[in-house]
């Protein structure tokens, strides 16, 4: 195994193995956490300040190489960018995000026992996730869990939060079950809720109308073109600030020049200083 100083070079994303190439276990574990992104898509359409990955890898602990890492079937990060860059995260690497830890974490039990409610728990807490939330979709309970169990990091430990939906206060949503139709599957679902525990939340945007929703999308083109011609008013300053700087160097070295010259005109130099 390769050892390296991590303090001299901490691998990117494009360094690091971005798959363990490992199956997922059933397909549940893979349309679950993807229906929760597709929600939080239209729920935080306008929002460029998330990142909701599924089946990717934590890299959270350098040291060796590969430094240490874990892939959940879901996770959630905010204050992070949207996009990381034009050909998206390979995977979400601690160092690279300013060492922000995702604020929840999704387990979908499959009918293979693998840590959720042990080590995987050990590992995330170590982490500093602060939501950790455990589906187990078949099962009515297993070792005495619940089918959907959500845990709170409080003072370092992880509690088992009560109530469904269970409201998220950091996050700004809840999350719980409800029958549902998804990828034409028509069964239980996850689903993220408002705070008065109506209606799923990925119901808001479809009560729009058709009139509405072609606003809505006229209105995130704006936004982006307004964001785009902020980058390039930014990016004219930040030109025209170099320019300047280059022409005050070249006034100084002028009036440097000139001085110099006047005083060998008095038969003055340098070396008389």
């Amino acid at each position: 195994m390769v050892q390296y100083n991590p303090l001299q070079h901490l691998p990117t994303a494009e360094e690091l193995p971005d798959s363990d190439d490992t199956p997922v276990d059933n397909e549940l574990q893979n349309l679950v956490p993807n229906l929760l992104l597709a929600m939080l898509s239209m729920i935080w359409a306008e929002r460029i300040d998330w990142f909701f990955g599924v089946d990717m890898g934590i890299y959270y602990l350098p040291g060796q190489f590969p430094p240490t890492s874990i892939v959940p079937d879901g996770f959630l990060s905010l204050g992070v960018d949207r996009r990381k860059s034009k050909k998206g995260r390979l995977s979400y690497v601690m160092w690279q995000e300013n060492n922000i830890a995702p604020i929840l974490v999704l387990e979908v039990v499959s009918q293979n026992y693998g840590g959720e409610y042990d080590s995987k728990m050990s590992k995330y807490m170590q982490l500093g996730v602060l939501y950790y939330v455990i589906y187990n979709p078949e099962d009515k309970q297993r070792d005495n869990h619940e089918p959907l169990e959500v845990y709170r990091l409080i003072a370092g430990q992880y509690e088992l939060q009560s109530g469904e939906p269970f409201w998220m206060p950091e996050v700004g949503l809840g999350i719980g079950r409800s029958q549902g139709t998804y990828k034409g599957w028509t069964r239980e679902w996850l689903y993220w809720y408002a705070q008065n525990g109506d209606r799923p939340a990925n119901q808001w945007r479809r009560s729009l109308s058709p009139d509405e929703q072609v606003e809505q999308e006229r209105q995130r083109a704006e936004q982006e073109r307004q964001r785009a011609e902020q980058e390039r008013q930014r990016a004219e300053q930040e030109r025209q600030r170099a320019e300047q700087a280059e022409q005050l160097l070249a006034q100084e070295q002028q009036l440097r020049a000139a001085l110099i010259d006047r005083l060998r005109a008095q038969g003055i130099t340098l070396d008389d200083f």
